[in-house]
């Protein structure tokens, strides 16, 4: 590491102003500040010093959800497994089977050719994303003359992990830039979005392209094979066939061995993420209660109320933690620190109204049984609408108790 330091002090006149390489400091600049500390730190008074700055609050992101990635390898492949072997399907179709024959030892009922197979959905998908987002934000600093920071480091993490295994790679390519472009750097770049970048990168990919990113198709194991989400089952089900449409147990959804998009499926790898993020200070505790409670509260009020031609009225409050991804969306979406609210009292309300919301959509509309995603976007366009209310009550309570 020390070579690697000499090696990038001894360049770094040709990208500092007046130097040949100028106008590509902003690449170079993201690449020394992601290896090393950067150069430019507080050190005297008035400032508040810590440990945290951006870098940190990433890195700890992307630690948080490493087991959501072990996640998405693992299910993923253990889904694609069982599903060749319920079709008799000799052979992975495709060019992931080619790679898998040349793997002496391969077993497919194996814990690590679970890893192995569900590999070669996910690290595609997330190269992608990271290339093709990095490039985005290196093309738009160069072109502004600002640093590249590493938000994209969980912009292009959380992206691929919402994604159905085989969704096409330029498609992911084209959600990525739609994400980084029309939600983040149009509107000034990081800590100038509205939405969360990730969330609007996915929801352009399932409106413009609905054929891969909804029903049955988010979850295609291999070609010609498919199966249906316990949402989508129960959303498809007739009311009279109850929650048997949900082909797996509470304890299976909770450890996340059901079909889903990559990353969702597990809600104690999500659980374990909140713990890190929490516990770090990088994830707002108040946020996540208060979108549980908004979700649950509102999810009780249907379950008791029923219907007698809408099926989603029948699953139990405790069920919607554990399917879909509403434990995902409510550990790493929601808790983003710049399209969320940033008073104490708002973030309060706005935690409950992603709840709320995420409710509504999946047991009102039986066409789109998933809504932690729309639910998200709406709450960030709302957050500083809360916040607004929030500091006028504030400033309207201060008056009052000095008498103006």
């Amino acid at each position: 590491m020390k070579s690697i330091r000499q090696f990038l002090d001894i360049i770094r006149p040709s990208f500092e102003e007046g130097g040949k390489l100028e106008r590509l400091y902003p690449l170079f600049e993201a690449t020394d500040t992601f290896l090393y500390t950067p150069d430019r730190v507080t050190t005297v008074e008035p400032h508040v010093r810590d440990s945290m700055d951006l870098k940190r609050i990433m890195t700890i992101v992307v630690y948080a959800m490493i087991p959501c990635i072990f996640m998405a390898m693992w299910n993923t492949g253990y889904q694609a497994n069982n599903a060749m072997q319920e079709m008799n399907i000799a052979a992975v179709p495709g060019w992931r089977g080619a790679v898998l024959t040349n793997l002496a030892g391969y077993d497919p009922n194996s814990f690590l050719s679970n890893i192995i197979h569900g590999a070669l959905y996910f690290i595609p998908v997330y190269m992608v994303s990271v290339a093709v987002g990095g490039a985005w934000e290196v093309l738009f600093g160069i072109v502004r003359k600002e640093d590249v920071n590493e938000g994209l480091l969980v912009t292009s993490l959380i992206f691929p992990l919402t994604l159905p295994p085989t969704i096409p790679l330029w498609q992911a390519a084209l959600g990525i830039s739609f994400g980084v472009v029309v939600a983040k750097e149009l509107f000034g770049g990081t800590g100038r979005n509205f939405v969360n970048p990730a969330l609007a990168g996915r929801a352009f990919l399932y409106f413009a392209y609905p054929a891969q990113n909804s029903g049955d198709a988010v979850w295609v194991v291999v070609d010609g094979v498919s199966g249906a989400t316990p949402l989508t089952a129960l959303a498809t089900t007739d009311v009279s066939s109850g929650m048997e449409a949900v082909n797996v147990s509470w304890s299976q959804a909770f450890l996340g061995v059901l079909p889903g998009s990559l990353g969702e499926t597990s809600a104690l790898a999500c659980l374990i993420g909140a713990i890190i993020i929490v516990f770090t200070g990088v994830g707002s505790w108040r946020v996540m209660v208060s979108m549980l409670i908004g979700g649950m509260g509102f999810s009780t009020f249907l379950w008791i109320i029923g219907s007698n031609t809408n099926s989603m009225f029948l699953m139990p409050p405790w069920w919607h933690l554990v399917v879909g991804g509403f434990a995902f969306g409510l550990v790493f979406c929601v808790t983003d620190p710049v399209s969320a609210s940033l008073t104490e009292t708002g973030k309060w309300f706005y935690g409950a109204l992603a709840g709320v919301l995420t409710i509504l959509i999946r047991v009102i509309n039986p066409a789109y049984p998933e809504g932690v995603m729309l639910a998200i976007l709406l709450a960030n366009v709302f957050a500083p609408l809360i916040d607004f209310f929030v500091l006028q009550a504030n400033i309207k309570r201060r008056k009052i108790r000095n008498g103006t």
